[in-house]
């Protein structure tokens, strides 16, 4: 029974240490990827600056402000929710963040009597809402540890297809926001149509009145610029969500698995305990029972025999292997 029990117990011990070199490989994984993730970030950050000034100036120049982009609906009846998660798991509570955040906005809407349509973002959000069947539109995947600007594109297309039909009235971005590698939070963005003060107080205002300052000159006119910028800026900022949601998986993940690793680190050494236990537990009894057959084998040596006749008058001792 106790050799039984050690060969489990060394069964589960190899088992652990296996899962251990898995989830540690994978932590130094997630771990050399976040920089890189990080670097696309900080990388991106430029472009999304400059095309919003750009944005601005225009605005600031006699774009016209009634572009189906800028033009907000006068009331909300449908929201379009772009969850973005990962296309894997085995990281956290990554996942779960941004869908209950959805989750809670698609029932506030639901209470109060709006209709909704998710766009999901990764595989995991795709199987979450699809298996509690909420109203989805197209999805999207297969790129969430290394999103390109095409992907943005393709998404910001879409959204901005079902707003400019009259599908939805508003659309909004859930997704995770990476502050640092031991700092993520969920974020709701309002993505479509863009808010007035975006695209107000530009630098590209005419010269100021004392004749100093230069004007900027826009060929074609600034309207038709806005107008073709518009979904460029929506894709940047989807770029920017996907760029941070990347980064925060993978921080998410290295933290998941160091924790793996170091609940694989402790189990080893219970189950060691345990099984050493059990090993001196079974030495213990072996040695007992060899001890026993010593004792008994020694007290049976060359014994006496006693004979007592009948009546108990005479009382003879003899080896047991001499004679009578």
């Amino acid at each position: 029974m106790a050799g039984g029990t050690e060969r489990a117990l060394r069964s589960r011990i190899k088992s652990m240490q296996a899962t251990k070199k898995i989830t540690r490989a994978m932590e130094l994984i997630a771990g050399s990827r976040i920089v890189k993730a990080q670097q696309r970030v900080q990388a991106a950050v430029p472009y999304s600056e400059q095309i919003t000034e750009v944005v601005r100036d225009l605005a600031a120049a006699g774009a016209s402000s009634d572009l189906p982009l800028l033009v907000g609906r006068d009331e909300i009846r449908t929201t379009c929710y772009v969850v973005i998660s990962a296309d894997r798991g085995l990281c956290g509570g990554y996942n779960t963040g941004v869908q209950r955040a959805a989750e809670g906005e698609i029932k506030a809407d639901v209470a109060a009597g709006r209709g909704y349509t998710v766009v999901p973002v990764g595989r995991k959000a795709e199987g979450y809402f699809r298996f509690r069947q909420y109203n989805l539109g197209t999805a999207f995947g297969g790129f969430s540890d290394a999103p390109s600007y095409a992907d943005a594109k393709q998404i910001g297309e879409y959204v901005v297809d079902l707003y400019a039909s009259g599908e939805v009235d508003r659309v909004e971005l859930v997704y995770t926001r990476f502050i640092s590698a031991g700092s993520q939070e969920v974020v709701l963005r309002p993505l479509v149509p863009l808010s007035a003060d975006t695209v107000a107080g530009g630098d590209g205002k005419a010269g100021s009145t004392d004749g100093s300052g230069g004007d900027y000159e826009f060929e074609p006119d600034p309207t038709t610029i806005l107008e073709t910028l518009l979904p460029r800026y929506v894709e940047a900022r989807i770029f920017a969500a996907l760029l941070n949601a990347a980064a925060s998986e993978h921080a998410f993940r290295q933290r998941a698995m160091k924790s793996a690793t170091d609940n694989a680190e402790e189990l080893i050494r219970n189950l060691s305990i345990v099984m050493n236990r059990a090993r001196q537990d079974a030495i213990t009894t072996e040695i007992m029972e060899i001890v026993g057959g010593a004792e008994a084998l020694g007290s049976g040596k060359n014994p006496s025999v006693r004979y007592v006749d009948l009546l108990g008058e005479s009382l003879v001792t003899s080896p047991e292997t001499g004679d009578n």
